[in-house]
């Protein structure tokens, strides 16, 4: 087991490997990359995705996937920079996406809460997103949070042509989004919040989730997972978000992890 230095609970490790299927690594401040992937393989971490979010970091994404076997990426605007979103960056994407290891668009979606750009721009740009993963057969990875009712009338518009579905992450919606999303074929992401006191809505949609619907993230930097909370995230994290949805569905940690694993790889890592 690993021990925090700053905290006294060790991080489980399973006999299963984890896939983290949604982090940001090149946001993350307290390690230097290789620390962080050793420290992610030391805790069962398997595999990576690091996400896009903005035109900044497109080609940040594209660096690291070219530096461990283990990590992977995605393309995509999140719809917080929705506004900066150009026919050059959809050109970008698109070209970028064909990379053999970038398996997603995303993270796109909308978010009403924060509203950094306008909510029309966002819907266009969710739109204009999904269109592309549906061109090129790829999943999507989407955010959505106070926007259930237009994130489920833009995805309808997509339920024939977006073929691979995708995962809407760190997923903190309702459950009518939630089993709209189940029905269509698509993943739920779950990570730190699931662990919070106050998140007994999460837990809630956890509950409801059929157990191959669900994939595990962190989304690291953000989101760090109790015991670890005011700690920044990593991906060595992710043994205790794996716990606690194990947890919720009252199943066995070690029944669990195999079937969370083969979700994962189906969305993003198909033969």
């Amino acid at each position: 087991m690993i021990m925090s230095k700053r905290n006294k609970r060790e991080i489980p490790i399973f006999e299963h490997p984890i896939i983290e299927t949604h982090c940001h690594l090149d946001y993350l401040k307290d390690n230097p990359l290789d620390v962080t992937l050793a420290n992610a393989k030391a805790a069962g971490v398997e595999r990576i995705i690091t996400i896009a979010v903005s035109p900044d970091n497109l080609n940040n994404v594209m660096s690291l996937v070219e530096q461990d076997d283990m990590l992977w990426g995605t393309q995509g605007v999140h719809p917080h920079d929705a506004e900066k979103y150009t026919p050059e960056t959809a050109k970008i994407i698109r070209q970028q996406a064909l990379h053999e290891r970038i398996v997603a668009i995303g993270e796109i979606g909308l978010d009403y809460f924060y509203d950094n750009a306008d909510r029309e721009v966002q819907r266009q740009v969710f739109h204009e997103q999904l269109q592309i993963a549906a061109d090129l057969d790829l999943p999507v990875v989407i955010h959505s949070r106070d926007a259930d009712d237009d994130t489920i009338a833009i995805l309808k518009r997509f339920e024939t042509s977006l073929k691979r579905k995708g995962v809407i992450h760190s997923f903190t919606s309702g459950p009518e989004l939630a089993q709209y999303a189940i029905d269509q074929g698509f993943c739920l992401g779950f990570n730190g919040i699931c662990t919070f006191n106050t998140a007994e809505n999460v837990r809630d949609i956890i509950r409801m989730t059929p157990l191959e619907n669900i994939i595990l993230e962190t989304d690291a930097p953000f989101l760090t997972p109790v015991p670890y909370r005011g700690k920044e995230n990593a991906s060595c994290y992710l043994p205790f978000v794996a716990e606690k949805v194990a947890d919720v569905k009252n199943i066995d940690i070690n029944a669990f992890l195999p079937i969370a694993h083969a979700n994962s790889l189906a969305l993003f890592f198909p033969e």
